[in-house]
Parts: structure tokens; C-alpha cells; sequence
């Protein structure tokens, strides 16, 4: 019988990307976004199910999981859905830290909490989300984006525990530049005192991006979490997180915060 996959997020980039590598693996894979019917990809592919989801909108998340579960018996859930944000926190909002954390963090936790019955029911099932490099590591500029990530890192340990008790697994995936249309949705903040600062961190992203990853080389490190039977929680996915990883445990955090802030600050 054919597994299934459940994605938010689904609708552009790793999302789309993981769709459909799942898919052509022989599962089922149900594809949620928040305008399905702008779907022209997906919705030619078969056994692809698209429906729609807001992750923001409690709602609809638990009309949209019950229509999954009618439809199948979940497996995984690829916790995707998720934006950026490029700001130096005085020139922040309210307003965007508030919608950053809902669809990044809460909305996550809401579709994970969403199935935990489903899957404690039947006693399987797998959790994983989508976090980042700034899961991992601070840097200037992206604070609160980097709080978003850090949570799902800490929650996601946290839960692992809770819900190892029936036989649910909880993963992390971190993936760093990524070549898609990531950066076209980052909620980008200028502030006039930090501008000398921004041309820094620009300058260090655009060299990242230089050696970003491709979603199909990301979906392929989800594929192998969702496949391996590893009691893991934490992956890294690319060549540049894996490096920066590497570095800070070969020197500790706090060294390699300081050899950090003399590259991008001097």
C-alpha cells in the first residue's frame, strides 16, 4: 500500500519541489496552499491531491486535515509553510513580527497539533518541518526571522519526547540559501540607521547565494528523514549549513559568534 504525504506550503519552491519527488516515488501526496486553484503543475500529476490551506486560519486548517484523513491515511506531515524577513528589529513592526511568528511558528504548530490524534491513534506516523540555517545560527539583520527558526528547533525537540510515547516521530529539516522564489517573498524592512549594515549583510547573502542548494537537492534530505527510520530529530540540508555547522562545533558558539560578527562586521 502507498504511503502518503501530507505538504503545506506546497504551492512554489522545496514544497512544490518535495511534492514531486514524493510522488514520483510512488506515494500519495496531498499538496496544500493557500490559492490551489493557481495550481497548473501538481494538479496534473497523479495520485496528487491539492487542497486549500492557510496555516494562519485555525479553521480552515481543521476542515483540511479532516478532509485529509477522510481521504487517506497519513503518514508524514512536511511542515513547509513559512516566509522570511530581512530587518534590523527597531524598524520592525508589531504588525510583522506578530504575522511572522502566526505563519511561521504557530501555523506549524497548529497543523502538527491538528494530526497528533490521527497519529496517536493508529501509533505511527512522522512530523517534519522545514526550518533554516537561521534555525541554527544568528545573524544580523534576520532576528526575528532567526526567533521563528530557533523555535521550531526547540519545539520540535521538546515535542520529540512527548510523542516518542506512541510511536510519532518529530524531525527537523535546515536548509541554508536555497535557489528558488524564497527571497522574492521576504518582508523587507529599511531602516536608515542600520543601511551601512544592510549593504554588509546583502554583500555576504549574495556570496550564500552563490553556492545555494537547489529545492530538489533540499526535498531529497526531507525524502531521506521521512525514509531512514532514524531516531533523529535535527538535519542539516546543504553543502553551506553542513560547512557552517561544522565550524561552530569544531570552535564552540561563542567563538564562532565572534569569528561571525568580524566577517560581516569587520
Amino acid at each position: 500500500m502507498s504511503k502518503t504525504i501530507f505538504i503545506t506550503g506546497a504551492s512554489t519552491g522545496l514544497g512544490k519541489a518535495t511534492a514531486k519527488l514524493f510522488q514520483g516515488k510512488g506515494w500519495n501526496v496531498i499538496a496544500t496552499m493557500r490559492t490551489p486553484e493557481k495550481e497548473t503543475e501538481l494538479s496534473q500529476l497523479e495520485n496528487v491531491t491539492i487542497l486549500p490551506l492557510d496555516v494562519t486560519n485555525p479553521d480552515q486548517i481543521n476542515e483540511t486535515v479532516a478532509k485529509a484523513i477522510e481521504l487517506y491515511n497519513i503518514d508524514v506531515v512536511f511542515n513547509n509553510a513559512g516566509y522570511g524577513q530581512s530587518a534590523a528589529l527597531e524598524g520592525v513592526s508589531d504588525e510583522q513580527i506578530v504575522k511572522i511568528f502566526d505563519t511561521n511558528v504557530l501555523g506549524t504548530v497548529r497543523v502538527t497539533k491538528a494530526f497528533i490524534p490521527h497519529f496517536r491513534e493508529k501509533r505511527s506516523g512522522l512530523f517534519i518541518t522545514t526550518t533554516s540555517l537561521a534555525g541554527v545560527v544568528g545573524f544580523p539583520l534576520v532576528s526575528v526571522y532567526n526567533g521563528t527558526k530557533f523555535a521550531l528547533e526547540g519545539w520540535s525537540e521538546g515535542l520529540s519526547y512527548e510523542l516518542s510515547m506512541f510511536n510519532i516521530g518529530v524531525k527537523t529539516v535546515a536548509p541554508g540559501a536555497i535557489a528558488t522564489k524564497f527571497n522574492d517573498n521576504i518582508d523587507n524592512v529599511i531602516h536608515p540607521a542600520y543601511q551601512n549594515l544592510e549593504k554588509k549583510i546583502t554583500d555576504v547573502f549574495s556570496g550564500m547565494a552563490s553556492a545555494a542548494s537547489t529545492a530538489e537537492q533540499i526535498a531529497a534530505v526531507v525524502y531521506q528523514a521521512a525514509t531512514d527510520g532514524k531516531d533523529k530529530v535535527h538535519y542539516v540540508a546543504g553543502a553551506d549549513v553542513t560547512a557552517t555547522v561544522a565550524r561552530r562545533d569544531e570552535i564552540g558558539s561563542e567563538e564562532f559568534r565572534k569569528e561571525l560578527s568580524k566577517q560581516i562586521l569587520g
